[in-house]
């Protein structure tokens, strides 16, 4: 969410958190201003709900491994986790931006996040990948980069619908290089659609995994988003007890 408003909303549902954007290529990253923050560290603490997470899901249109721009967004942002007190950072690869097949703008993608893993270290906070890569190819990128602070954002939905193992690629990855899930259906409620959540929770318990799992679409063609999100996040607590 990229306006103060999501957390009422997120109350209204019955969330601990929300996951907030930097901003848009038009708005030029807005969460990077002191004063912005301000505003969504005000809203979150009326609502009583936490910001879990930072996102920067313009990077799918805006590619991070081709726009010189988006380098000052990530180096930017790493600031942005430290004042708004937040550990995980999604950095999206999609759309204009994906890695598939694309040797040289991967190259680039490491080149450019070993110069901003040394700060992300420094400051505690992990920048996750998320793509439509298998957990073997990002790790590989992980391992290029060289940096405890680049982990997996491992997104259940998009790993099932590409055809992998979720449940053996999680327990691969282990705890240690998964910063944060994805628990979604595209178009439909959890629990709907192709993705098997009790063995998703049953290797997401087997490896201790504590962190953030965010909810993200699952809402079906016309249904009502504050109603889905209630049955979504039902199922979750339900699911993970």
């Amino acid at each position: 969410m990229c306006h103060t408003g999501s957390f009422a909303l997120a109350r209204e549902i019955g969330l601990d958190g929300v996951q907030v954007s930097l901003g848009t290529e038009a708005d030029n990253m807005k969460l990077r201003q002191p004063a912005i923050q301000k505003q969504f560290q005000e809203a979150a603490r009326t609502a009583e709900v936490e910001i879990a997470s930072l996102a920067i899901g313009e990077l799918n249109n805006v590619p991070y491994k081709s726009d010189p721009r988006t380098e000052s967004w990530v180096q930017d942002s790493v600031l942005v986790m430290r004042a708004l007190g937040v550990k995980v950072e999604l950095l999206a690869f999609f759309g204009k931006g994906d890695l598939r097949d694309d040797a040289e703008g991967t190259a680039e993608v490491v080149r450019r996040l070993k110069k901003v893993a040394e700060k992300a270290e420094k400051a505690r906070v992990n920048l996750g990948l998320e793509s439509w890569l298998s957990a073997e190819a990002t790790v590989r990128i992980m391992d290029q980069i060289g940096s405890p602070a680049v982990k997996m954002y491992y997104d259940v939905c998009n790993s099932t619908e590409r055809g992998y193992d979720v449940p053996r690629e999680i327990r691969w990855l282990g705890k240690n290089r998964i910063c944060e899930f994805h628990m979604k259906e595209n178009g439909k409620l959890l629990g709907e659609g192709p993705v098997n959540f009790e063995k998703v929770r049953d290797v997401i318990q087997e490896i201790g995994f504590e962190g953030w799992m965010q909810i993200e679409g699952a809402v079906p063609h016309g249904g009502n988003l504050v109603e889905s999100y209630k049955k979504n996040l039902e199922y979750l607590r339900k699911l993970f007890g």
